[in-house]
């Protein structure tokens, strides 16, 4: 009910009618796309799907709702409290996060300053809702092999695209943080640059990431982990979609100062994570002790399998 109640709010009243008919039949809504001219595109359980007139699902294009200009802009006003100029520096890094978690994506034409970076997005023309999903329990399976005589070890979540990587990372964050069969709640810090662990919105966490969890949210996750040790001291230090060596070298920096690490990594296996050249450097290190390796075949995402830091198999 909050869900639904939270995407029927991101929309004007003339509008509402016809997505609280989508909402009443549809479960697993993952994205909504508009785009300016365009039919809308809509997402569910992995299956893409067109919206029709009358607010049914559809997967004939040619019976496909298209969206105007007007009512584009309509939403994205709402969206923003009809204050467009005071989200300006958030439209600037392409998206927005609103009440309930949920993220909207923007693209339109970019406006350079005099050194090239982008100093405003005007004329959007293509918004990407991205509906919040919480599951609380997602990493239920894979806490047993994460502590070790109560102490948590530092792990990485190697998952190819839409195969519930940062759902299970915000659910170790949470149990972590409050405490679990495994070991006490400690502190943790999370350094989230695109908004999608907490979800926060004016600062304040949207979804549950437990008691003791300090959030750095749009940071980049170089510099948001180091100022987070240096301010929070977590014990404890979170960030999704490592992919960089600056990334690599600010996780090893963490390390030296004392903290564990819980992060995600872009791959289909354990093998392919190994031969990512930012990589290797920190592997070297053999200071992740668990890698969990996730997978999305036949529509279901599930734990393909858990290995340690000699990149063995656990069994538990």
């Amino acid at each position: 009910m909050r869900e639904r109640e939270g995407v029927l709010g991101l929309f004007p009243d003339y509008l509402r009618g016809i997505w609280e008919h989508v909402l009443t039949q549809s479960t697993g809504l993952q994205e909504i796309r508009l785009r300016a001219g365009g039919p809308v595109l809509l997402r569910i359980s992995r299956r893409e799907c067109f919206l029709t007139k009358d607010g049914s699902i559809t997967h004939d294009l040619s019976g496909a709702l298209s969206v105007g200009r007007k009512e584009l802009d309509d939403i994205l006003n709402h969206i923003c409290r009809y204050s467009v100029y005071a989200y300006e520096e958030e439209l600037r890094q392409g998206f927005l996060t609103v009440p309930g978690g949920h993220r909207i994506g923007v693209a339109g034409q970019v406006v350079t300053d005099t050194d090239g970076s982008i100093k405003k997005l005007k004329h959007i023309s293509y918004l990407n809702i991205r509906i919040a999903h919480e599951i609380l329990g997602a990493a239920d399976a894979v806490m047993p092999f994460l502590y070790e005589k109560g102490k948590f070890l530092s792990g990485m979540i190697i998952s190819p695209p839409g195969c519930g990587k940062t759902t299970m990372l915000r659910d170790i964050i949470r149990q972590v943080s409050d405490g679990n069969p495994y070991g006490k709640g400690q502190c943790v810090g999370v350094v989230d640059e695109r908004s999608e662990i907490a979800g926060s919105y004016m600062g304040i966490a949207q979804n549950h990431v437990g008691i003791r969890t300090d959030v750095l949210d749009g940071c980049p996750k170089a510099a948001g982990m180091m100022m987070l040790i240096r301010s929070m001291a977590p014990r404890v230090v979170a960030a999704d979609e490592i992919g960089s060596r600056e990334d690599v070298h600010a996780l090893l920096e963490a390390l030296r100062c004392g903290s564990s690490l819980i992060v995600t990594v872009h791959g289909s296996s354990m093998e392919e994570v190994k031969e990512k050249p930012f990589m290797k450097e920190l592997l070297a290190q053999r200071e992740f002790r668990r890698f969990i390796v996730l997978t999305g075949k036949k529509e279901n995402c599930a734990v393909a399998g858990i290995f340690d830091e000699d990149y063995a198999l656990c069994s538990g």
